[in-house]
């Protein structure tokens, strides 16, 4: 990756019609520390470098968030729910997995993996779908940025958007697939 110069970032900031204080504010610095920079005064940390760019990529338009990037309305099992009803719901919505939901609030996640995974017997049906169930599941809020859903969906097949205690949307590999074409 090219570090921006300090005349890159005050180049993109006039570009976007940003005063160095709206910048500072979209950033979470100071207007000095931005002045600063610009003036090539302060060689700034990774960190805020990294705040001040996304502040300009978000000013752009260009960062992803979860509410942009959700499916919404979740479709979702309860733990009561037979296996049978989760498998036959997943093949009417076009779904791997689904969401398993209590009191409306996230609990785990059943796939199609997991039922193949469970051992072939009579009544594998009838289960409820909590015998079969992850309940390994993360959750995001919707200004959850595309990097932050990515390094989730390095270790949970899904992750569900939840905004104001409500669940708001879900995002799988798929999801993220599709915006970084």
């Amino acid at each position: 990756m090219d570090l921006p110069t300090p005349e890159d970032l005050r180049e993109r900031r006039t570009e976007l019609d940003l005063t160095q204080s709206e910048l500072a504010e979209r950033a979470e610095v100071s207007q000095p520390l931005i002045a600063r920079i610009e003036g090539d005064d302060v060689d700034p940390r990774l960190s805020t470098l990294r705040r001040i760019v996304n502040a300009l990529d978000e000013a752009e338009g260009g960062i992803l968030r979860a509410d942009g990037i959700m499916h919404s309305p979740v479709i979702a099992v309860a733990p009561d729910d037979s296996v049978h009803e989760a498998v036959e719901t997943m093949s009417e919505e076009g779904y791997s997995q689904l969401p398993v939901v209590r009191d409306g609030y996230p609990v785990g996640l059943i796939s199609n993996g997991d039922v193949r995974r469970v051992e072939e017997g009579e009544g594998l049906g009838e289960l409820p779908v909590a015998d079969v169930m992850r309940e390994s599941i993360t959750t995001v809020t919707p200004d959850a940025t595309l990097d932050e859903i990515d390094n989730h969906l390095d270790h949970h097949d899904a992750v569900i958007v939840i905004d104001d205690g409500d669940m708001a949307g879900i995002i799988t590999e798929a999801d993220v697939a599709v915006h970084l074409q």
